[in-house]
């Protein structure tokens, strides 16, 4: 049978973090960097709605929701633009500005949804080395040419767990061509306490030639209802708009993310809860010569290169336990690395009595 002719397409698909464990039913997962409180209460309350009218079509341009983001965030609500899952906005953005041999740069070591979408639609992606896997403005710099139409970044980084200050954020965005998109993803930055750090909606929402990422499916605990939002020139959401699939949101989603954003208590408690057990589980590991970056986002970049035990080691020891890491060896290409959810607090005490054995032995 003759198969039709299609493009083949010259990339690594994105690996999600393993959710199981042959064998075992009861498992810990702490690879995917999900919220470790689960949802609010007042989420769970529009998920037990027995009076949802999934028969209708959602609202398409998702406009209860852009009217809270744009108060809770002081901002704009038509340069708003949601999406299902930040990954969504990204995938329009790369449809919209690059062509066949547009360059895109992006870190070494990012989310890999930027290269991907990037090459998808025949761009060349150009990696610019990391300073000790923190993002270096300067190879970002060195990697700019008359090619290049977008400068993605997530700040801060993932799977690094390393930030940009507020100070080398800024200088980035003045260093580059005007004429060059700066997309900064700001996924993790509810957890950021960090006195010299900023957030990108709050640095550059003024500047058009800047283009916000923000997503439900970290801290607010929304991962599967996928749902993401951006933010940028009214020019460039206007666009946005005309590609974007109709009622690429559905309605629980759009329901749940407008309560979410009204749970100011859930936040504190979340960012409460993470600062506590990331520190400690830093702390433990350390004892054992595992390091990490500083407490950022809600996971732990661990080094096992002056450990006695190795990365793939401790994996996989720990997944026969019932207990999953992220792996960074595939996709990412680290090796002798790990990336550690912090979860809830049974599962933080579990993986510290467990890793404890393992170490110890």
């Amino acid at each position: 049978m003759t198969i039709p002719a299609f493009k083949k397409i010259d990339i690594q698909a994105y690996k999600p973090g393993k959710s199981n464990v042959r064998k075992l039913k009861k498992i810990i997962k702490l690879s995917a960097n999900e919220s470790a409180l689960g949802v609010s209460s007042k989420v769970k309350k529009v998920l037990s709605d027995k009076n949802l009218n999934i028969f209708r079509y959602p609202d398409s341009k998702s406009n209860n929701l852009r009217q809270e983001l744009a108060r809770k965030f002081n901002c704009n609500i038509d340069k708003i633009i949601c999406g299902a899952g930040s990954d969504e906005v990204i995938q329009m953005l790369c449809q919209l500005y690059l062509r066949p041999n547009d360059e895109v740069v992006v870190p070494k070591y990012s989310f890999l949804m930027y290269r991907i979408y990037s090459k998808i639609v025949g761009a060349k992606v150009r990696f610019a080395k990391e300073d000790n896997f923190k993002i270096s403005t300067k190879e970002i710099l060195k990697n700019i040419t008359s090619k290049t139409k977008i400068v993605f970044l997530a700040n801060p980084n993932n799977p690094t767990g390393t930030y940009l200050t507020k100070k080398e954020l800024l200088n980035l965005r003045k260093k580059l061509n005007k004429n060059i998109l700066l997309v900064v993803d700001d996924a993790y930055c509810e957890y950021m306490v960090n006195k010299d750090y900023s957030s990108g909606l709050k640095l550059f929402k003024n500047l058009d030639n800047v283009f916000i990422l923000r997503t439900f499916s970290k801290i607010y605990g929304l991962s599967a209802l996928r749902i993401g939002w951006g933010y940028g020139a009214k020019k460039i959401v206007d666009e946005l708009n005309k590609i974007k699939p109709p009622f690429n949101v559905n309605k629980i989603a759009q329901l749940a993310a407008v309560e979410a954003l009204k749970d100011t208590s859930f936040i504190k408690r979340s960012i409460k809860h993470n600062l506590f057990y990331a520190k400690k589980i830093k702390l433990f590991l350390e004892k054992y010569k595992i390091y990490s970056n500083a407490v950022t986002a809600n996971f732990l970049f661990l080094d096992f290169s002056k450990a006695k035990i190795k990365a793939k080691q401790f994996y996989n020891k720990l997944k026969n336990k019932g207990i999953i890491l992220r792996s960074t060896d595939e996709g990412y290409d680290i090796e002798n690395k790990l990336r550690l959810t912090i979860g809830s607090k049974l599962d933080n005490l579990k993986f510290l009595s467990i890793a404890k054995r393992i170490l110890d032995k």
